[in-house]
């Protein structure tokens, strides 16, 4: 899939991305707490997604910044997981992504579970970089997780330069 030639720049909104998920007992490890791995593989999927539409071409993974859990996630959890494109470079985007947990069955409440700041890098049909739109921060917390996307980038660019 590519993107449209007119669209030459988007919005956090256009490519945020939602997965839900209820967590099974195959989920879990010995202590009866869903797999970090599990997660982290939920994490990575809907920050890929929302890197894609951003990009309008696949995206893959080049870094995870950070990643913090939060609280123990259990078999019969919704897990709910938000992506959403923070900032975007010429073909890379940083994605924030966070992770809430609720029994499947109950209305609230709502635990946060886990966060997370992945880096991802468009690429084309033969794996190559690949242009990104840019992004727009539509609202003041948009450009707030821009800032701290930013902020990030420069301490990745500065660490890798000293």
């Amino acid at each position: 899939m590519t993107a449209p030639a007119d669209i030459t720049s988007r919005t956090p909104a256009d490519s945020a991305v939602t997965l839900a998920h209820i967590m099974s007992e195959h989920d879990t490890n010995l202590y009866g707490t869903v797999h970090g791995g599990v997660v982290m593989k939920l994490i990575d999927d809907a920050a890929a997604a929302a890197a894609g539409r951003h990009a309008g071409v696949p995206a893959v993974t080049v870094s995870v910044e950070e990643m913090t859990f939060l609280a123990p996630v259990r078999a019969g959890d919704l897990l709910t997981v938000r992506a959403q494109v923070d900032h975007a470079g010429r073909t890379s985007m940083d994605v924030t992504v966070a992770v809430t947990a609720e029994r499947w069955n109950l209305t609230g409440p709502v635990t946060r579970a886990a966060t997370a700041h992945l880096v991802f890098v468009a690429v084309d049909a033969d794996g190559q970089p690949h242009r990104v739109p840019a992004l727009h921060p539509a609202t003041p917390a948009d450009r707030r997780r821009q800032r701290q996307a930013r902020a990030r980038r420069h301490r990745r660019t500065t660490e890798t330069r000293s």
